[in-house]
């Protein structure tokens, strides 16, 4: 049973009030801080790798931990904010993680064991997405969520401002300093989300136990046919932001600086590009955004694969798909506002979300372990590419099928 937590809004259908644009906002700046503490780790995988003699798969490991449990939290948490909402989630979420980001920059990053105790329990940070994308969901209507969804997926640039200052931070000022700084930042987040930060007057607030909820939820049909595109576009993305500066560092020489600024800036394209897929979705369709998006990966994995030289063609095909696998995640998320009911978009979103992070999980492992038996990257480039021509075709078959039965326009122009 569902429970309104307020009467259902006035407001002319299609309208979006000044408080909705706030709080999409607000989810935004919080969505990219928790990003932010994420990803601190994988700026400063090549110095621990050298600092703690640690292998390639180690180094990997280490980089990909807090991406695989801030992926399977997201289940319980998106089920969690479907039930207290937002207001409650993203406070909480905020301030939990400043517990192992003090933990690592102040003791913690010493061995190789605690950097993976303070990795697993910094995952919390990633969760923030199954918060926000049905804080978002809820305040906006239909025919605007594929472009507000897409908006609070900017916030994913968070790992580019880690990208850009922790290293340049830790040279610097020492190990401590981008630690304590980001602290500091999620604790101001955590008392503003607290004070300010509202869920919508129309959510609806669900009453039946969490795992009949999850249950219900994994029974739908577009929680497995977004998991499964998101797993190709986030969990892309997700790979590269954590191990692109090994790969640039090991496959090109460069030095770490150079390597984490080359990153930045597929993060930020691949930020930028995502608000951009919402919107086109919004107006040519998920899956004609899918299609192009997922074709582009193809073409750009390919071509990386004979590891040709890195400017200009190997930085066009980084780009181009950094470009196509932000758009790509932000028309998944149009697909799933669009399709999901409204009392599960919480819960969707953590399936979906975690399928998403493990997709980012497996690729920096398989690098390293291929790179470390062959000297070579270019077997992991070609299963990429395998891997989004897959997704490429079932987006043409079964996604296009499921939309067009749940009377979704797929648009022929």
């Amino acid at each position: 049973m569902l429970q309104p937590s307020v009467k259902q809004s006035e407001a002319p259908a299609g309208a979006v009030s000044r408080q909705a644009w706030l709080m999409l906002t607000l989810a935004t700046v919080g969505f990219a801080i928790n990003f932010w503490a994420w990803a601190l780790l994988s700026p400063l995988g090549p110095r621990f790798k050298e600092s703690l003699d640690l292998s390639s798969f180690e180094q990997s490991l280490l980089v990909a931990v807090p991406v695989i449990v801030g992926s399977l939290g997201r289940i319980p948490v998106g089920a969690l904010t479907d039930r207290f909402g937002g207001r409650v989630m993203f406070p909480i979420v905020s301030a939990v993680t400043i517990v192992p980001v003090l933990f690592i920059g102040l003791a913690g990053h010493e061995s190789l064991a605690a950097l993976l105790v303070g990795g697993f329990f910094l995952g919390i940070s990633g969760t923030s997405f199954a918060v926000g994308v049905p804080v978002v969901s809820a305040w906006f209507p239909p025919e605007r969520r594929g472009l507000a969804i897409g908006v609070f997926g900017v916030g994913m640039g968070g790992t580019a401002i880690s990208a850009l200052t922790t290293v340049k931070l830790v040279d610097a000022h020492g190990m401590r300093t981008p630690f304590l700084i980001t602290a500091a930042v999620l604790a101001v987040f955590a008392v503003v989300s607290a004070l300010l930060l509202r869920d919508a007057p129309d959510r609806t607030v669900p009453t039946e136990p969490l795992a009949h909820r999850l249950a219900a939820t994994l029974r739908l049909g577009v929680t497995w046919q977004a998991s499964a595109l998101y797993a190709v576009a986030f969990g892309g993305y997700v790979a590269f932001s954590v191990y692109l500066p090994t790969y640039l560092k090991t496959g090109y020489g460069l030095e770490q600086a150079d390597a984490a600024n080359r990153m930045a800036g597929f993060v930020l394209l691949a930020v930028a590009m995502r608000p951009v897929g919402g919107w086109l979705s919004d107006r040519m369709g998920a899956v004609r955004v899918l299609g192009g998006s997922l074709a582009v990966v193809v073409a750009g994995a390919l071509v990386q694969s004979l590891t040709p030289s890195l400017a200009p063609v190997g930085t066009i095909a980084f780009l181009a798909m950094a470009a196509a696998l932000g758009a790509a995640s932000g028309a998944v998320f149009a697909l799933v506002a669009l399709l999901a009911p409204a009392n599960k978009v919480g819960s969707v979103t953590g399936v979906v979300g975690a399928a998403g992070g493990l997709g980012g999980f497996v690729p920096p492992l398989v690098m390293g372990a291929l790179y470390g038996a062959l000297s070579s990257y270019a077997i992991g480039l070609l299963l990429l590419a395998a891997v989004a021509a897959a997704a490429l075709a079932f987006t043409g078959t079964g996604v296009r099928q499921a939309v067009a039965r749940r009377q979704v326009p797929v648009p022929s122009h």
